[in-house]
């Protein structure tokens, strides 16, 4: 492709869900669609996932579907392609890739996903300083192996989880809510007691958005049936044991009392920033919202398109969401697009 520049209907520019799902459903329309993916593997934060909430299904088994249906439809698709531009010109978008390739296209979704926050910036959590603390992402890794250890490779006494790591914090500047972590630190509780039903966990909330349906259910079942302790309270600081655990100072806010415990592993429930590409490219075509998201046009009846015409947005490049809202939300897009290029679907022909 080094020269030619490949012309496009409808880019696509993220494989997550969003992305795949709205390429197999203009694809399945008529739609030339083509989808471009800066990672070598497509869905990869859904890859880097064990079960899913709220009915603990296969992380793996949904990015297997998600890629068949590529294959399925026929979907030009590039992986490790990054865009790192994207200009309008005339009445096209030209794509640039990190390769300098270009690519044109009549019509272009974004569905550039979201970025993990960074732990190592709330410092008085000790992320990569003490063995004992890790972030929800290294925990499912963990659970991926089947076996729940301490730093010393033995079963875990105390498992406890932080809530908002990244999200809802004025020193860090990330004012919003995260909206899938908390259920995902129930889901990952649970995950615990099942392979360690021994073990003692602890979650540490500012408050609880139990917001999906079953997700209140979920939460009331992690403290009846496993025996998980929910504790209102930040806590402002970690420090290494001697014995390799982590002990933790925090305050119990409902009963107003000083709290300090020591855990074998404290995991930090990390929230999501616009990624990388998100960021960047929605600079490029002047939709740069607050805090580096994409900003659609209108949030209730155009909330897929943009201010720029032929340039639509997708999933959790506009704001956090859940991988089932992400996939809804490329519904949606895909239907916008097919009512801009004024197609008319087969059965209506």
């Amino acid at each position: 492709m080094d020269g030619k520049i490949i012309s496009i209907q409808v880019a696509i520019i993220g494989g997550g869900p969003a992305g795949i799902e709205a390429a197999s459903i203009l694809s399945r329309y008529g739609v030339q669609v083509s989808l471009f993916e800066g990672e070598s593997k497509w869905a990869h934060n859904i890859g880097n996932k064990f079960k899913l909430f709220p009915d603990f299904s296969s992380a793996d088994e949904l990015v297997q579907t998600l890629s068949q249906k590529i294959v399925e439809n026929q979907i030009p698709a590039y992986l490790s392609t990054k865009i790192v531009a994207l200009e309008k010109q005339k009445n096209a978008w030209v794509l640039t890739d990190e390769q300098g390739r270009s690519y044109v296209a009549d019509t272009v979704l974004l569905a550039t996903g979201y970025d993990i926050f960074d732990a190592k910036r709330k410092e008085e959590l000790g992320y990569g300083i003490y063995n004992g603390v890790m972030t929800s992402v290294d925990l499912e890794a963990m659970l991926k192996t089947g076996k729940i250890t301490n730093v010393l490779g033995e079963q875990p006494q105390c498992v406890t989880f932080l809530q908002c790591v990244g999200s809802r914090d004025e020193k860090i500047g990330n004012h919003y809510c995260s909206k899938v972590c908390c259920v995902t630190a129930v889901k990952q509780a649970i995950e615990v007691k099942k392979m360690s039903p021994q073990t003692d966990v602890f979650v540490f909330y500012m408050d609880l958005r139990m917001w999906g349906q079953g997700f209140e259910e979920l939460y009331r079942e992690a403290q009846e049936k496993y025996s998980i302790r929910f504790v209102r309270g930040r806590i402002s600081e970690a420090a290494s044991t001697f014995d390799d655990r982590v002990q933790i100072k925090a305050e119990d806010t409902l009963v107003g009392q000083p709290l300090k415990m020591s855990t074998d592993l404290l995991v930090l429930m990390v929230g999501m920033e616009a990624s990388c590409g998100t960021k960047k490219l929605a600079a490029c075509c002047g939709i740069d919202g607050e805090y580096g998201f994409a900003l659609s046009k209108q949030p209730h009846l155009a909330d897929n398109q943009t201010a720029q015409r032929g340039l639509f947005v997708a999933g959790a490049c506009k704001r956090p969401m859940s991988i089932s809202d992400a996939i809804n939300d490329a519904r949606a897009a895909a239907t916008e697009i097919v009512e801009y290029l004024k197609i008319v679907p087969a059965n209506k022909k």
